[in-house]
């Protein structure tokens, strides 16, 4: 492709020449003559100047550079578009493997590809255009929206509902159990059924080994764009809303309430029946017990304020040097300011009669 046209294709201004061959996109520090790399964070200026690519993605009021430039105002997306010109994902054509088991009330949406050792139960409504790859298990009575993605080994549990264009990676589980137990009058712990299923908007993607908890009552809900990362767990009776990010190996306890627009860092930890408010950060390793008010950012375990966290990191790594200057201070007080011996203790016992 042209360098013209994949400027014109993605709606940049292109300084440089229109002319160039376009074969493939990379990597800033590994693209060659022939393809295209971007900037979208400062730290990187310096390799842009020194890169070997055709032409580099950047903002529009990015310095000038030898190699040509497509200049908009989202770098990183637009890399995102040129990354889906140049690379196609394997093409899965309609039809139903002979060894898949599916049952005969389910209904399968039109040009639906369902794979080797697939199982889809009773009353499954499966939407169209879905592809279920080996060995996915499909609950009865689940249903999905059209574009449903499943890659190998992932399963989605007993009525669970999912929108459109839903995708989840390997190892994907869509409502196991909720972590519910009760302890009885002989202190056993008994199994809480957990009949409420998990309802997934659309656009949402779950990455791979991470599980969302079916709930005790009601439901585990997904808002639509969501985005569920490796190894999350979201514990039953949880609410995420729309668009939020929920980075890997984060772990949501039940009952949690996340809202629109948040992003959980990679291990946050949010106790149960917590609020965090639309617009939240939590940076990664954070740990929070307590609502979080939305538009905040948080860091720490306990979270308190990004600010004022980054001060108390400032102040530990300073520690032992601030340990050092205190015992220099004590040793010149003591020294100037010696201490008056302290006065003999008063008895406490009774005086001898006389």
């Amino acid at each position: 492709m042209k360098l013209g046209e994949l400027a014109s294709h993605l709606g940049a201004e292109l300084r440089g020449n229109p002319d160039l061959e376009i074969t493939g996109v990379k990597g800033i520090e590994e693209a060659g003559p022939t393809e295209i790399t971007f900037v979208a964070n400062p730290r990187y200026t310096a390799l842009a100047r020194s890169t070997h690519a055709a032409a580099v993605i950047v903002e529009p009021e990015f310095q000038e550079l030898s190699a040509a430039t497509l200049r908009i105002k989202n770098p990183y997306h637009a890399f995102n578009h040129a990354l889906g010109i140049f690379y196609q994902p394997p093409a899965y054509p309609p039809g139903i493997h002979p060894t898949a088991v599916i049952d005969p009330t389910a209904q399968i949406g039109l040009d639906a590809h369902i794979g080797a050792y697939v199982v889809v139960g009773p009353n499954v409504r499966l939407g169209p255009h879905a592809t279920l790859l080996p060995h996915v298990v499909l609950y009865p009575g689940v249903k999905t929206g059209s574009h449903f993605f499943a890659h190998a080994h992932s399963v989605v549990r007993e009525n669970c509902t999912l929108g459109d264009h839903v995708t989840l990676e390997n190892g994907a589980i869509i409502g196991a159990d909720g972590f519910g137990f009760s302890k009885n009058d002989k202190g056993q712990w008994e199994k809480i059924p957990q009949s409420g299923p998990v309802r997934l908007g659309s656009r949402v993607d779950v990455q791979a080994n991470a599980t969302i908890d079916r709930a005790t009552v009601g439901a585990t809900e997904i808002g639509d764009g969501t985005k569920v990362d490796n190894l999350v767990q979201v514990g039953h009776g949880s609410r995420v809303g729309n668009d939020s990010l929920i980075c890997a190996q984060t772990g949501l306890a039940g009952s949690s309430v996340i809202g629109n627009n948040v992003i959980l860092a990679g291990q946050v930890g949010i106790a149960g029946h917590c609020t965090v408010g639309d617009g939240v950060i939590l940076t990664a390793q954070s740990a929070v017990s307590h609502d979080v008010p939305p538009g905040k950012m948080i860091s720490g375990s306990p979270g308190f304020d990004n600010r004022i966290w980054l001060r108390a990191v400032t102040i530990f790594q300073r520690l032992p040097e601030l340990v050092k200057r205190l015992d220099r201070l004590e040793k010149l007080v003591q020294k100037h300011f010696p201490a008056e011996p302290a006065p003999p203790a008063e008895s406490t016992k009774d005086e001898p009669a006389e």
